[in-house]
Parts: structure tokens; C-alpha cells; sequence
């Protein structure tokens, strides 16, 4: 009553708004104000855009960029397997056994048996599976799944073993028909995102008779939930095999899943029989289909096509023999001499549209290394063909670390050979390039191509593998197939999905939060009898389901920004390097072009660097850019003492490659290693970055290393140690 009371006294002491007391403000000055808040909205909006955009540029940016250190990584590897049988010249090749398909001695019907002779003890509490699976089975492990348990590993293998049964009999290129159901619905990259898979089932329904499903590749990596991903889909498969389909993408892959999670995740769930569970998986993921086309008329790959994907060859490849696509075929020792002469004496080359612009300007800059038998094979590629190549990293200066030569570049096509003939040349056709090679070129363009706006084929330098298809390349491959659309994955993408060439492509994307939490939204594609896309989006929200859009934003954008001042720390000295050379008279300043100019030159990332410069560095007084600020709110941990600043610089930026040679090595995935496996690991890692050190130095660190002096060594400690520390981030923590 108080309170009513007093609005009331208020509201009698009120003046009338009806007496005349307010003035009304004239119609032009509301209209003056209703346009100032429509600018600044407008401003807000496009600011806004910007930093999103410019945030999103950078979390692909360096995804590219980790992708073309795998696949230099694998490069090495190849190079390595193809010319040396020994690393260390007195053991057995450390790598052998994982890039080469290790030939199983144990029938398939011993391996089962070996499987189902597996105790699962009785305090196992997860799901129970029988074969043939049914409705039950794939319902209890989706319950199980969330409720955070783990399959056993008997199931697995059992489930593994007869997915690897059922796709012997399938073909490369799956045909479909609409007829027969009422819609199919197409999910894009899931990599290990199990939130996102529950989310379409709920919204979407489960795969059965009535709703089949296409799942396009890119289960497994990044996420932490590959391995349940992936039993739910194998499941699904065998339970509804004519209507629950999967093609292969890039990351089914196992010298990938080294890199990005998977390997790490199988041994962490599967300590006991992790081993055993990688070499089937490897088997599996090389049996899985290459494409699928619905009605005659669309045409489902993972990544793309290039100008010379031909769907009928394609139907033919022996897709089991290519375990890795980063595994270049090896070729015999005649093969690579006529490579050799045909380098070494040809005078012309005919360029194909394929290898024209960036990519001749490219294999001019490549060194040519000659061994004493007279081969020569390139410094920085893997491969490099007319129709697809592994290629390497750009090189991001000249002070960046010498890289060993790999594997010799596969012919192109369109090369001539010059032979001497009396005092003159005669052009010859090389051989033809052996039906291996042709069929993992093929494999190559349909797992890791991504379309571009321009006409042509071109290599796809800023990804390292497939090529880049233009519109006129889709245009040929659909009317040569009498196809209308093309529906790829592969790709991030803000929204899930985006249409391009003339909306005969499109991508679908099935990760939400792909990069950070609320960075993109996923979507999956339905499409029935009249072949018209109907698209559905969605994005798994948790702790930004209440933040609002430029909260969101600012959340992705730091994250963003912590990986690219991370990306400029690991560069350092040769960033400092460049930047001296412009700040002549030892200012530590620099014009702001110039610093852009030096970034981009060392990082090659492609970035708006002028946009971000107030994000990462700051102007002195004089206007110019205080270039040593750019490394101010980051350092690394407690560094071990025998490692030198320049050392530790050099782990820090290649820490993940040393990871990924350390599981080479550490067979059993313990995390522990012997001093002697640690010096293999270094002379592995030295060979690779072309980085000289000596065999005290290692010795030195090795021993600091080793606490409790049993002579071994736990990695992970020591990685620990080569990780950087975000100051900002530190202080936050403190005042919290």
C-alpha cells in the first residue's frame, strides 16, 4: 500500500502532459535523431563484421598452415622411407612400420577368433553388443555415449572387424535413388564433435529404412569424441546398409590422425588393445567409398574434383591400396632417373593451365638436390603432378631453417623429355606415369580440392594438397557425367553452408563451434525426389547460449588473437631479423606498411595485417610501429637449462611435429622413452628442419630431463616446458 501511496502523491505532483508544460520535439529533429542512430547502428553493425570476419580468417589461416606443416612432415617421412633403410645406420627403420601397410600374417577368421576369445570382466559396466546388431544394440550405445562410457575394446574390434567385412563388397563410387525414400539427408565434417551428431538425430531423427543418411567424411580429429562418433556410425552402418552411407574424407587417414588427436584419443580409451584397434582402423578408413551419387544427378565427394577427375576411372581405383593419401606412391629407381635426365637436359617445358601463375613461379624457386647416382629430386614438394599434388609450405623466409629434400616430384603430364641427338635435341613423351600413381592422384583431388571463383585448375598451395577447381572445371565434370550439382565438405563455414558457382557447388559443414565456442553455426542438407536443397542449421550452445552477439564475437576474437601472437612468438627471430633490416638507426620503430610488409613476408598467413596491428602491436609517439611490443604479452614456460634461447625457439615452433616423432617412437604410447629413443627422436627432428645439433647438447638435455635418473624420459614433461604462457591471461587469473 506504501508503495502505491507514493506513485500516486507522485504522480498528482506530475505536471499534466496534456497542459502544454513538455515541449514536443519537432518532426525534423525527430528524424535527426532516428538517422544519427541509424549510422551509428549501421557503424556498430559493419565494425562489428569486421572483427568477425577478420577473426575467421585467422582460425583458417592457421589451420591451413597446420595442414601444410603435416603434409611437409609426411614429405620427409616418404622421403626418408624411400632412401634410407636405416635412420640411425645401425637399427631398423622407426618409421617403416607406420607408413608402409603392415601385412597382417593372421587370417581373418583367426582375428575374429583372437577378438571374441577377449574377456570383458565383470566389472564392466558399459554397453553389451551381439552380432548381427540390432535397434537395441544402437540405442545402448547412444545412451551409453552420453552418459560418458566408454565401449569395451572386444566390441570394438568385433564392430570394426565386421565394418571392414561389409565394405570389402562395397564399390568406390556408391549410386543411390530417391525413389525409395522420401528424403536423404547429408552431413558434412564432423571431427569428433559427438554434441553436434546427437543434436541432427534429435532434430533430424535416427538413421533408419525411411530416413537414410549420407555422412561425407572427416568423422574423426580435433574433436574429443572420435571414437564414439564413429562406433555410432559404423553401427548404424552395418544395422541399415542400404540406407546409411560413408565416404572417406582427408582426415581418414591415420599419418593425419597422428597430428590431430585421433591416435592420441584410441591409445587414452584403449590402452589394452589401442594397438591392435589403430591397425584396423587404418584398414577400415582405406576401404571406405570415394563418392556417392544420387539419382544420376549429384554427385557427394569430400573435398572436390580437379580437371581430371573422371568418375569411370574413379569407379576403378583399388581404393584399399591407399592407406594415406600423403603417402606418395614410390616409384622404382628407372622411373626416378628418367626424371632426373628429364630435368637435367630438358630446355622447355609446356605449361598446362593446371601448373601456370603461382605454381611455375614456385618450382623455380625449388633447390635441386643430386645424389651420387645421379637423381635429383626436389627440396620442398612431395609431389607434383598435372592433376593433383601434395604440395609443400610456402617457404616463409629466408632465415627459416633448411628442409631436407623429400620424396622426387612426380611427372607431369604435359613434360618433355629433351634427348641429345647428334648435335641437337628431339622431344620424346615421357613414359606414362605407372596406374598407382594415377589412382592416388585421383584419390588425392576428390579428399582435399576446394573450389575457387576463377576459371582453371590450379595447385592448391595455401591448403598443400589437391588443387583449387574453378567454375568452368565443375562446369566440364557435371555435363561430361550428365550430373546438375556437386555437394562437397571439407570447408568451414560461418553459416554451415555456402553455394558457389553459380550454385552448382555446394558445402555443407556439420561442426558448429568448429574453431571456438560460437564461432560458426552447422548445418546438414535434405534433398528428395526433385533434387532441391533444403538446408537446416543449428549450433550446440552451452556457455554462450546467453552472450550476446558482440559478446560472442569478442569471445571468438581473443581466442583468434591468442593463436596468432603464438604464431608471431614462434617466429620471432626471424621477424626481429626483418624488422632491423627497415629500422636502420636501431629505433625499434618501424612505419606501419613496413611492419605489415614483414609479417606477412615471414608468416604468409594472408591476413589484414594493418587491421589487426592495433590488436597486436602498438604506435609510438611518433606515429610508427614499436615493433618489440608485438612479443610483450607472451613467453614461454620455465625452460630447461642446457636449452638455449635460440633452441628453445625452434621447439617451441616445430613442438608438434617433435610430438608426432615422439609417438613414432613411443610404440606403446606410455609417454615415456628411453635416452637412446630420445636421441633417434632428435636426429629424426634435426633431419627434418635441416637444424644442427650436436650429440653433447642432446646428451645434456637428456640427462636434465631424466629426474629421477632411470634412464627414461617422460615427454610430455618435457613439451610441457616448450609452451607459451599468455601474460594478460596470467594476470586475469591472478585478480580472479
Amino acid at each position: 500500500m506504501g508503495c502505491g501511496t507514493s506513485i500516486a502523491v507522485e504522480n498528482q505532483t506530475r505536471p499534466s502532459e496534456t497542459d502544454g508544460s513538455i515541449k514536443q520535439p519537432s518532426p525534423a529533429l525527430t528524424i535527426k535523431a532516428a538517422i544519427l542512430i541509424q549510422r551509428w547502428y549501421r557503424r556498430y553493425v559493419a565494425r562489428l563484421e569486421m572483427r568477425r570476419r577478420y577473426t575467421w580468417n585467422i582460425f583458417q589461416s592457421i589451420e591451413y598452415a597446420g595442414e601444410q606443416d603435416q603434409l611437409q612432415l609426411s614429405s620427409f617421412f616418404s622421403f626418408m622411407l624411400d632412401n634410407y633403410t636405416q635412420i640411425n645406420g645401425n637399427g631398423p627403420d622407426l618409421i617403416s612400420h607406420l607408413l608402409d601397410s603392415v601385412v597382417d600374417p593372421l587370417t581373418e577368421e583367426v582375428r575374429q577368433l583372437k577378438y571374441e576369445q577377449i574377456v570383458v570382466p565383470e566389472s564392466y559396466s558399459g554397453p553389451h553388443l551381439s552380432f548381427p546388431l540390432s535397434v537395441t544394440d544402437t540405442n545402448a550405445l547412444l545412451c551409453a555415449f552420453k552418459e560418458e562410457q566408454t565401449l569395451h575394446g572386444k566390441y570394438v574390434l568385433q564392430l570394426l572387424y565386421e565394418t571392414k567385412k561389409f565394405l570389402k563388397q562395397m564399390p568406390n563410387v556408391i549410386y543411390l535413388s530417391t525413389s525409395y525414400a522420401k528424403e536423404i539427408t547429408i552431413c558434412g565434417d564432423l571431427h569428433g564433435s559427438l554434441d553436434d551428431l546427437l543434436l541432427i538425430f534429435y532434430k533430424n531423427g535416427l538413421p533408419s529404412a525411411e530416413n537414410p543418411y549420407i555422412f561425407n567424411g572427416d568423422f574423426v580429429d580435433r574433436g574429443k569424441k572420435s571414437t564414439e562418433i564413429i562406433i555410432i556410425l559404423f553401427a548404424f552402418l552395418l544395422l541399415y546398409p542400404d540406407h546409411m552411407h560413408l565416404n572417406r574424407g582427408n582426415h581418414e587417414d591415420h599419418i593425419m590422425n597422428l597430428r590431430y588427436g585421433f591416435t592420441r584419443e584410441v591409445m587414452q580409451k584403449y590402452k589394452t588393445h589401442g594397438r591392435e584397434i589403430l591397425q584396423v582402423f587404418q584398414d577400415v578408413f582405406s576401404l571406405l567409398p570415394l563418392a556417392t551419387v544420387i539419382d544420376n544427378k549429384v554427385l557427394i565427394v569430400h573435398g572436390g574434383i580437379s580437371d581430371k577427375t573422371d568418375l569411370d576411372f574413379l569407379s576403378t581405383v583399388e581404393r584399399h591400396k591407399v592407406k594415406s593419401a600423403l603417402r606418395v606412391p614410390k616409384r622404382s629407381v628407372d622411373d626416378l632417373s628418367v626424371r632426373a635426365c628429364s630435368r637435367s637436359s630438358s630446355r622447355s617445358r609446356l605449361d598446362s593451365p593446371r601448373t601456370s601463375g603461382r605454381t611455375s613461379r614456385a618450382s623455380r624457386r625449388r633447390k635441386k638436390h643430386c645424389t651420387k647416382q645421379g637423381s635429383c629430386s626436389s627440396s620442398s614438394s612431395s609431389s607434383s603432378s598435372s592433376s593433383s599434388s601434395m604440395c609443400s609450405p610456402r617457404v616463409s623466409s629466408r632465415n627459416t631453417p633448411r628442409r631436407p629434400p623429400p620424396s622426387p616430384s612426380l611427372p607431369s603430364p604435359t613434360d618433355v623429355l629433351q634427348v641429345p641427338f647428334l648435335d641437337s635435341f628431339v622431344s620424346l613423351e615421357p613414359p606414362e606415369p605407372p596406374r598407382e600413381e594415377l589412382e592416388w592422384q585421383q584419390v588425392v583431388d576428390i579428399l582435399w580440392s576446394d573450389p575457387k571463383n576463377h576459371n582453371g585448375c590450379s595447385l592448391n598451395s595455401f591448403r598443400g594438397g589437391g588443387c583449387y577447381f574453378g567454375p568452368d572445371v565443375t562446369q566440364t565434370l557435371l555435363q561430361k557425367h550428365g550430373l546438375c550439382l556437386l555437394i562437397r565438405s571439407h570447408e568451414c563455414k560461418q553459416e554451415g553452408y555456402e553455394l558457389c558457382h553459380n550454385g552448382q557447388v555446394i558445402t555443407i559443414f556439420s561442426a558448429s563451434n568448429y574453431y571456438e565456442e560460437g564461432s560458426n553455426r552447422g548445418a546438414y542438407i535434405k534433398l528428395g525426389p526433385e533434387l532441391v536443397p533444403r538446408f537446416f542449421q543449428y549450433q550446440v550452445s552451452r556457455s554462450t547460449r546467453k552472450l550476446t552477439l558482440h559478446q560472442k564475437v569478442r569471445v571468438a576474437e581473443g581466442s583468434a588473437l591468442r593463436a596468432l601472437k603464438e604464431k608471431l612468438y614462434a617466429h620471432r627471430s626471424e621477424l626481429m631479423a626483418a624488422f632491423q633490416q627497415y629500422d636502420i638507426d636501431n629505433t625499434g620503430r618501424i612505419s606501419t606498411s613496413e611492419w605489415a610488409q614483414v609479417v606477412e613476408s615471414v608468416l604468409r598467413l594472408d591476413l589484414p595485417w594493418r587491421t589487426l596491428r592495433p590488436r597486436l602491436a602498438r604506435l609510438g609517439a611518433d606515429g610508427n610501429v614499436e615493433y618489440k611490443s608485438c612479443f610483450e604479452d607472451i613467453s614461454l614456460g620455465e625452460p630447461i637449462p642446457p636449452v638455449t634461447p635460440n633452441l628453445a625457439e625452434t621447439l617451441y615452433r616445430y613442438r608438434t611435429d617433435l610430438e608426432i616423432i615422439f609417438n613414432i617412437i613411443d610404440k606403446d604410447h606410455s609417454g615415456q622413452i628411453s635416452i637412446e629413443e630420445f636421441r633417434q627422436t632428435w636426429k629424426l627432428f634435426s633431419s627434418h628442419l635441416g637444424v644442427a645439433v650436436n650429440d653433447q647438447a642432446i646428451d645434456d638435455m637428456a640427462r636434465s630431463i631424466d629426474f629421477n635418473k632411470d634412464g627414461s624420459i617422460d615427454f610430455n614433461e618435457f613439451l610441457e616446458a616448450f609452451r607459451v604462457v599468455h601474460k594478460l591471461d596470467v594476470k586475469e587469473q591472478q585478480q580472479g
